[in-house]
């Protein structure tokens, strides 16, 4: 069952998940760039029809990926242990789910905004994000009071 919140106490996590998510997108990139690495070496292997290869800087390669992913899935858990859900990696957009009028909504919050001023609609996505005025300050609510 997820956890409800209200903007407040989605607020006050923020400075927690911006270091978290921070350290995904970094944990992200160090696995993309790993994985980058170790293909180029194994086209560098099969153009040399396999007669240069650098077993310990293979190895090396490989076991750097994994550590990143390893990292890189305990951030997303860190974050997920919050109670928020990351959307997007790469933009670094995290949800904070909510009750608006008695309806599951999300609390919107994007890597680099100072604060969450947007919610939407489960369905709708960040592509569906409303600024948050005092409507539905006065009629969103979350599990327990701030």
């Amino acid at each position: 069952m997820p956890r409800f919140f209200t903007l407040h106490q989605a607020q006050r996590l923020i400075p927690d998940v911006d270091a978290a998510i921070r350290d995904a997108v970094f944990l992200k990139s160090e696995c993309q760039q790993a994985a980058s690495e170790l293909q180029n070496a194994r086209q560098q292997i099969v153009m040399a029809g396999g007669t240069l290869i650098h077993r310990d800087r293979l190895i090396a390669q490989k076991s750097r990926g994994e550590t990143s992913a390893a990292k890189l899935n305990e951030a997303i858990e860190k974050i997920h242990s919050f109670g928020c859900q990351v959307k997007d990696l790469d933009l670094g957009l995290i949800d904070f789910p909510s009750l608006y009028r008695g309806e599951e909504v999300c609390l919107c919050w994007k890597l680099g905004e100072t604060g969450i001023e947007y919610w939407h609609g489960v369905s709708e996505g960040f592509q569906g994000r409303k600024k948050i005025d005092q409507e539905f300050l006065d009629n969103h609510k979350g599990d327990l009071t701030n």
